[in-house]
């Protein structure tokens, strides 16, 4: 499944999310197990160890959609 966002668009597979930057032809990968969800600033965190990242999300709407796909909860901060 994909969802579309202001800088490219996330795609989700059972294991892993991919951030495909638009704009600069960028892709970020993490597996699910990797990857939290924060709440109330909306962002997307991966942590992979020596590899980390982070995109803000757009809307409420979007990170919502976005935890249903991956079935991960959101932590609040």
């Amino acid at each position: 499944m994909s969802v579309a966002f202001s800088q490219g668009q996330f795609v989700v597979s059972p294991y892993e999310i991919q951030c495909r930057l638009k704009h600069n032809a960028i892709v970020l990968q993490a597996m699910l197990d990797e990857v939290r969800f924060l709440r109330p600033n909306l962002l997307l965190v991966a942590d992979a160890g020596v590899v980390k990242w982070s995109i803000k999300l757009d809307s409420e709407e979007q990170f919502a959609e976005l935890l249903e796909l991956t079935g991960l909860s959101a932590e609040y901060i």
